[in-house]
Order: C-alpha cells, then structure tokens, then sequence
C-alpha cells in the first residue's frame, strides 16, 4: 500500500538539519570521534596562535575565525555530514507511505575495508575486515517493492517473514512506477526500527502512520 504524503510531510519528517539520533550516527565510533578532536585541535589552536602573533589586525580577525571554526569541527562535522544525506532524500519530488510486510530475510557478508598487519614472524599479512548485513526483503499484494540492508544486531533476531514493515518510498515519478530510494523502517509488531541510517523522525512518523494506516 502507497499513500503519497501530504504538502510539507516530507519535510517534516525528513530534517535538513541533524537530529538527535542523526547526530549520534554521524558521530561515528570512538576512533572516529577522537580523530574528529585531534583535527578539531590541530586545526584550531594553530590558526588561533598566529592571530595573536601581530600580523596586523584586518588578518588576525581571519585567522581568529578560522581558529574558532576548527574547534568546533567536532561538532558540526556531524551535523554537515547528516544534512548532506538528508537532501538526498529531500529532493526528490514524490513520496509516498509504505505498509507491507517482510517477503524475505537474510544475510550476507560484506567486505568493509582491509589492513596490512603482520603474523608472529613478521612476514606482511592482509587482512579483511568483513560484517554481516542482514537484508530484507519488502512486497505488498501487488507484489516486490524493494530491499533494505543494514549491519545485524542481536535486536534483529525478532524479525520473521510476513511482519508489517512501514517505511518511505521516494520517486522521481508522480505514480511511483520507478522506486528510487527506501527510508528507514518501522517494525510495529517487533517495535523495532530498522535500516542503514536513522532518516526518519521516529515519532512524527509514527504519529502519521497511526492516522493514515486505519
């Protein structure tokens, strides 16, 4: 089932600047976050040491700001990151509200980089660092609609074939015949939200879904 969202929904419910959640995700694990802090560092105490090293005042102002903006690199690096991917999604003229249910579920092996370490004898090893993903598959009555992955957690053990599954689909297209990108998802019977990336604002979409889907 489609039901086009109303003037505004969208954007209601698809922030252009980070929410929380968006935020948190953007942020990254600590080994991002402390890469974050030491640019943040690096990039601002210098710019900061040569405004106050008297290179005229028109250009001490400059560098103040340049020293200033670096500081907070930790914070809105996140929140550039988040309102990038949330007009991805944002400029796309048709959407619609999903409610169907999982056809099919899975999982798969995805390849997520590689690193160059070495064994006890000191001889040069590749290794590949690999994640499961687990892959939904979405239908409705009138048949396939599309697929969402994400990386497994043990919250997704609940999910079985045949649930209700409520999500975003947008489209270039006015009548939906071509599907081009799939928001996040709502789980109701598993109150669980699912996908790669939180783009929706949890409770307004809720809140709609309750008074569309009657």
């Amino acid at each position: 089932m489609l039901l086009p969202l109303k003037p505004g929904e969208l954007q209601r419910l698809i922030p252009a600047v980070a929410s929380g959640p968006q935020f948190s995700f953007c942020s990254g694990g600590p080994q991002l976050v402390l890469q974050r802090l030491l640019v943040s560092t690096l990039g601002g105490v210098i710019p900061l040491l040569i405004s106050q090293g008297g290179f005229g005042s028109r250009w001490s102002s400059v560098w103040l700001v340049i020293g200033l903006t670096m500081l907070l690199y930790f914070l809105w690096g996140p929140i550039l990151q988040a309102g990038s991917r949330n007009s991805q999604l944002r400029k796309y003229p048709a959407a619609a509200l999903f409610e169907g249910e999982i056809a099919d579920l899975y999982t798969k092996e995805k390849l997520e980089g590689r690193q160059e370490t070495t064994d006890t004898k000191g001889r040069l090893e590749l290794v590949e660092n690999r994640r499961t993903w687990l892959c939904l598959e979405l239908a409705d009555e009138e048949g396939y609609l599309g697929q969402l992955r994400f990386p497994l957690d043990k919250a997704h053990k609940a999910l079985r074939k045949g649930m209700t599954i409520r999500c975003l689909v947008l489209s270039e297209r006015s009548d939906f015949s071509r599907i081009a990108r799939l928001s996040d998802g709502w789980v109701p019977q598993a109150k669980l939200w699912v996908g790669d990336y939180p783009y929706l604002l949890r409770p307004a979409f809720e809140e709609i879904c309750l008074r569309r889907f009657r």
